[in-house]
């Protein structure tokens, strides 16, 4: 198996998660040595976010048409130039900047790094690959963040950019040296009519699910998301009289496919949502650190990166179809442990395993989601089919805070008036003691947390076990989700095949 092919395009991958985590872990220490105003914190830190999700469709239709790996290496270097004029920020306004070039030089490791593998590597093999990919991630994931908070603690916020251009570089040396070149397109021309819908459709959805957090009734939810569904009707009559469409929507009628991008919305709306309860419930509950909180990820780490490693071989073996439903049922297991054994006295390593859990199902069902959607790519069209399935995967990452909150809100305040009226409290003395909780929230999508002076604020109330409780509800009814779609997994995706059969006769789609 070629190794520095995969290594290249996992450090490429990889970039893209631990750029925006690391930053939005240490935003208040930036925040407060740029002196940043409150309402652009959380531009500051979803700014690369936003870009990427209005770019990555565009990404993936300019690989295909001017060259993987060239578009893959020039994301890779202005990442790099864009993070070391970073560690040199004078004051915030530049700092924002770079971070929307950050963004853009980011789409080009979305969905590339996949597209490549899928070109780079032999059919056969291709399955253990993407689950070594996977593993590389994981591993860096879990260590990069608790190493740049004590980097951060020792010499200060600036070291937070050098991490991204380290990763580049060695994946830049790694890519140009190992990695082949992809055919192109000939006379292919790029969609931009319709690549600028598709990316104002992502766009105006990220930013209306992340107001959604806010309200639902205000016009910063609605609009927006009016907007979204206006572009993607538009796109669709548009698709349909364009005989080169950036996104061939006949790619839907593939049941493997469609199952597949569901899975991933699924496993990102999951994971993201996690990240948020366990920031809320650890520090407000359980009055845990940060420090404390970032290292529940870090437990298993290998042990999770080898089963993701073992998810490919057995995705090669076999099919999709098994590992798939086996990673969405250990995420369903992960929320279903939370909903059963949340308390205000949980024991830590409930809260270790639950994690870990959610973890392995996310890359598990991640590695078949990804095997599923490039098989399905016509020749050619690989960067484009690989960034659906991150298009889908942001808007699962857009959408988990909003539901997570909506539904914990909604819980929590059945639970504090039911308990003010057992203690004979009326609404508004209840009322003043959850203040806090509204007053605690950032304005930003995916970055809502409560004031860790809630439980102090009480007035009597018992509002940890409030808290706790409707935590509870919260997760049951969001682990339903991964158990209707490995439902839909088992109905609707092949079963295993004759290997020797399939051998003979070559990779068969389904339409």
């Amino acid at each position: 198996m070629p190794l520095p092919i995969i290594l290249g395009l996992s450090l490429a991958f990889t970039v893209t998660v631990v750029d925006p985590l690391v930053l939005s872990l240490n935003l208040p220490q930036v925040d407060r040595a740029l002196h940043v105003p409150p309402q652009l914190v959380g531009l500051l830190g979803g700014a690369a976010t936003l870009v990427m999700a209005a770019s990555v469709l565009a990404a993936g239709s300019l690989g295909d048409t001017f060259g993987l790996k060239r578009l893959l290496m020039l994301g890779l270097t202005v990442v790099t130039v864009v993070n070391l004029l970073s560690v040199f920020s004078p004051g915030y306004g530049f700092l924002l900047a770079m971070r929307f070039l950050d963004g853009l030089g980011m789409t080009a490791l979305l969905g590339v790094p996949l597209a490549l593998l899928k070109v780079s590597v032999p059919a056969e093999q291709r399955p253990t690959a993407i689950g070594v990919l996977m593993a590389v991630e994981m591993v860096l994931c879990g260590v990069i963040p608790a190493f740049t908070g004590w980097a951060v603690a020792a010499v200060g916020w600036r070291f937070l950019f050098l991490i991204a251009p380290l990763l580049s570089l060695v994946s830049l040396w790694l890519t140009a040296r190992y990695v082949p070149k992809s055919p192109v397109q000939q006379g292919r021309r790029l969609d931009v009519a319709g690549v600028s819908l598709i990316g104002l459709v992502l766009v105006t959805l990220v930013v209306g699910l992340g107001a959604a957090q806010n309200g639902v009734a205000r016009p910063q939810t609605w609009v927006p998301l009016v907007i979204s569904a206006v572009a993607a009707v538009l796109y669709v009559l548009h698709a349909r009289r364009t005989a080169q469409p950036a996104l061939d929507l006949a790619l839907f009628r593939s049941s493997p496919f469609s199952v597949a991008l569901a899975a991933a919305v699924t496993l990102n709306f999951l994971g993201v949502g996690l990240s948020l309860v366990l920031g809320q419930f650890g520090s407000v509950v359980l009055s845990l650190s940060p420090e404390k909180i970032g290292l529940l990820y870090l437990p298993g780490t290998l042990l999770v990166a080898g089963a993701v490693i073992l998810a490919g071989r057995l995705v090669g073996k076999y099919t999709p179809r098994p590992v798939m439903v086996t990673g969405l049922l250990t995420m369903a297991a992960s929320g279903l442990l939370l909903a059963g054994t949340a308390s205000p006295t949980m024991a830590l390593w409930l809260l270790v395993l639950a994690t870990w859990l959610c973890n392995l199902g996310a890359l598990v069902t991640s590695t078949s989601v990804s095997e599923t959607v490039l098989s399905q790519a016509p020749p050619g069209h690989s960067g484009t089919v690989a960034s659906v399935q991150m298009a889908f995967a942001m808007t699962g990452s857009a959408l988990g805070p909003t539901v997570y909150l909506l539904l914990f809100n909604f819980f929590f305040q059945r639970q504090w008036l039911a308990d003010a009226a057992a203690r004979d409290l009326s609404v508004g003395e209840a009322q003043q003691a959850v203040d806090a909780v509204s007053s605690g929230m950032a304005q930003s999508p995916g970055g809502n947390v409560y004031d860790p002076n809630l439980l102090r604020q009480a007035s009597g109330l018992r509002l940890g076990l409030d808290f706790t409780e409707a935590l509870q509800r919260t997760m049951l009814i969001v682990s339903i989700l991964p158990l209707v779609v490995a439902g839909l997994a088992l109905a609707l995706m092949p079963r295993r095949e004759n290997p020797g059969r399939r051998a003979r006769s070559g990779p068969r789609r389904r339409r």
